[in-house]
């Protein structure tokens, strides 16, 4: 699923680590769903979202994403 998430994180100045310690993940959790290896649960993408004071709608772009 393609997300904004890379792009909010180093808007804000955020490590991959700030913004997993920010939602309760790891680092490498992150990485994994700012490069599409990973879609998060949808509390996950809940919390991602609301961090940078989006929608996730606005956050995650699910009409341009294959759906798995």
């Amino acid at each position: 699923m393609k997300n904004k998430l890379k792009e909010f994180r180093e808007a804000n100045g955020l490590t991959q680590k700030d913004v997993g310690a920010m939602v309760g993940v790891s680092r490498q959790a992150i990485n994994a769903i700012e490069t599409g290896k990973f879609d998060p649960s949808i509390w996950l993408a809940y919390d991602l979202s609301k961090l940078f004071g989006m929608s996730i709608e606005e956050f995650f772009d699910f009409e341009g994403s294959e759906r798995k």
